[in-house]
């Protein structure tokens, strides 16, 4: 009996192992599809605020939510329409930029106290936090790629000169070179982990 007990444990994390390996896959594959088709990621990302904003409006007339979680992600959404303006470009310190990042957690704490002490069956609940909570951000997260190949314009001057420094072109390359988008850490990973051709030995 504590065989096949001590093989369910095995299982158990090959079965972690096989899922973490396709996610990390479908990622590396999303990444390279949002990078080649900018334009297309942001209208379906465009088009994804939309159906945000019509569920909450469904949540506010069918619903008894209150209406702070349903104000609170209406104003989330409204940064996502500002991040698109300058979309796939992303700056850290833009307004629309921070704005995001603090309702993502103003809407998760607000979420998570009134579950907490409301009951709701854990699908209607896994319902809200993936269309209003987690879809819109997953796909700007996973469009932090694009940022690295977007050409140098007046707008981004400031952040990519130096003082004395009238390169910018020049500049914006030297900095690309340190992509901090999701597929410039898988390709890290990717390069860390398989060897390259010059490891390989010749005989």
């Amino acid at each position: 009996m504590w065989f096949l007990y001590l093989l369910s444990w095995l299982a158990t994390v090959l079965q972690i192992c096989f899922v973490t390996l396709a996610i990390a896959a479908g990622l590396y594959y999303l990444a390279e599809l949002v990078e080649e088709y900018t334009v297309l990621t942001a209208k379906i990302i465009r088009w994804m605020v939309i159906l945000t904003l019509c569920t909450y409006v469904g949540l506010f007339f069918f619903e008894s939510l209150p209406m702070s979680m349903i104000s609170c992600g209406i104003i989330a959404q409204l940064a996502h329409f500002a991040l698109l303006a300058n979309f796939p470009f992303f700056s850290v310190s833009s307004p629309s930029f921070l704005a995001s990042m603090v309702m993502v957690l103003v809407n998760h704490y607000l979420a998570f106290s009134y579950f907490g002490e409301n009951y709701y069956p854990f699908s209607e609940v896994m319902a809200y936090f993936t269309i209003c909570q987690w879809l819109v951000p997953f796909a700007f997260f996973v469009s932090l790629s694009a940022n690295e190949n977007v050409l140098p314009t007046l707008a981004e001057r400031s952040p990519l000169m130096s003082h004395g420094d009238d390169d910018v072109v020049s500049n914006y390359f030297n900095k690309k070179q340190k992509g901090v988008g999701l597929l410039s850490f898988f390709n890290t990973m990717k390069d860390s982990i398989t060897p390259s051709k010059s490891a390989y030995k010749s005989y």
